[in-house]
């Protein structure tokens, strides 16, 4: 079975939008695999096809109502997948948790909109919060395409060499290291001359030194985390 992935959304035409180009567009051509966009309205009670109403003891915006998020839930077959309601308030989304996601069987996406979701629904199905980052988005979609995009290059023959994962920021805990390419020698900046000398040992000792400047310049927490797991891993020897 391929790897599948639900979005539930009130615009579904927003798909696959920028998912069908590049790798994970070439991977969902080729059949690695599958997208479904579900249009949340196609569940709503009334003529004016509303998914949201005003919010229990006042205050702005509107709330998507448990009742129809429910049945568009359910008439998404999600069985074995988890389901995840895209939200500024959920846990961050990482390359640990983009690997686990990646090695089931696909996910289910909820793209809020408004002032959220009737926090019963949540409840009721068990469902995971995921976010981006400590910012807001207008919707769900752009949280989707991005979970998606990170859980797709990782499944295999999607990406090619598996040497390029193998060295990508994260994957190790730190960043990447710095990358260089043709010309030799630019605006008066050269390459550094170990990338030339074809030492593999040295490159490779210059990329885990330059790996770890770079983290522990921009990301202290990764830092830290790294720092800590050194420590453990020795004390453990």
């Amino acid at each position: 079975m391929n790897w599948s992935a639900t979005v539930l959304t009130l615009f579904p035409e927003m798909f696959p939008g920028l998912l069908g180009h590049s790798l994970p567009g070439a991977a969902l051509r080729d059949g690695k695999w599958s997208l479904e966009a579900r249009d949340i309205r196609d569940h709503a009670v009334d003529r004016h096809r509303s998914v949201d109403d005003t919010p229990y003891g006042g205050g702005a915006g509107m709330v998507m109502r448990a009742d129809i998020v429910d049945a568009a839930l359910e008439a998404a077959n999600t069985a074995g997948r988890p389901e995840i309601y895209l939200s500024p308030r959920g846990r961050r989304l990482d390359q640990a948790m983009a690997e686990e996601l990646a090695a089931g069987d696909g996910v289910v996406l909820l793209c809020g909109r408004y002032e959220g979701l009737d926090e019963r629904v949540i409840e009721a199905r068990g469902m995971q919060e995921v976010s981006l980052g400590d910012f807001v988005l207008s919707g769900g979609e752009y949280a989707a395409m991005s979970l998606i995009d990170a859980c797709v290059r990782l499944l295999p023959g999607v990406l090619g060499a598996a040497e390029s994962l193998a060295e990508e920021s994260f994957q190790t805990g730190l960043l990447e290291y710095p990358q260089y390419t043709r010309p030799a020698e630019w605006r008066d900046r050269t390459v550094p001359d170990v990338l030339l000398s074809g030492h593999h040992e040295r490159i490779q000792h210059w990329r885990l030194t330059e790996a770890q400047r770079v983290t522990r310049e921009r990301r202290v927490d990764l830092w830290s985390r790294y720092v800590a797991g050194l420590n453990e891993a020795r004390v453990s020897s």
